[in-house]
């Protein structure tokens, strides 16, 4: 799969329609170091983004496996374009998100906008609620955020509290 080409065709048609975008998933992990092997392009747009985004992606072969208010799924034939997963975020959440972006190096010597790590162990917490069999790889990929420099583990902590969670957060706390 060719992550960079996919992170800017996506990502032009996103901004040129004014509609903020940043790298989240495996890729955003390894701007951050990780060397966590991925097969898709993860990224996380504006909630008004979706219908044309979604129709976008139709329009350049992607077939739609899934769609929620929250998400969309989309993968091509083509393993050039592989799989592109989309998370929507809207108002407050989308506002904080994006106004703290960081610029890192990306796939093809390219740099990407990656939210801050607090905001990704957000996700990654709200990814073990929703799909607990996820538990310990998002673990994993959380522990490997909460060592980049100047993470507000505070912040973190919230994130699981939110999410009835807060057991998860001592198992780890004892590890990192």
């Amino acid at each position: 799969m060719d992550f960079a080409r996919e992170i800017e065709d996506v990502g032009a048609f996103l901004t040129g329609r004014g509609y903020r975008v940043a790298v989240i998933g495996g890729l955003a992990l390894a701007a951050y170091g990780s060397t966590r092997m991925t097969l898709d392009v993860d990224l996380v747009t504006d909630a008004a983004a979706q219908d044309a985004l979604v129709t976008f992606m139709t329009s350049r072969g992607f077939e739609t496996l899934h769609r929620s208010a929250g998400h969309s799924n989309h993968l091509h034939l083509d393993r050039r374009h592989g799989r592109v997963d989309v998370v929507y975020v809207r108002e407050r959440t989308a506002d904080a998100l994006f106004s703290s972006l960081r610029h890192l190096p990306g796939p093809g010597g390219r740099t990407i906008a990656v939210p801050k790590p607090e905001h990704l162990i957000a996700m990654k917490v709200q990814a073990i609620k929703d799909a607990p069999e996820r538990t310990w790889q998002d673990l994993a990929d959380i522990a490997h955020l909460l060592r980049a420099p100047g993470v507000d583990r505070a912040e973190a902590r919230t994130h699981f509290d939110r999410a009835g969670l807060g057991d998860k957060w001592d198992e780890l706390a004892r590890t990192t």
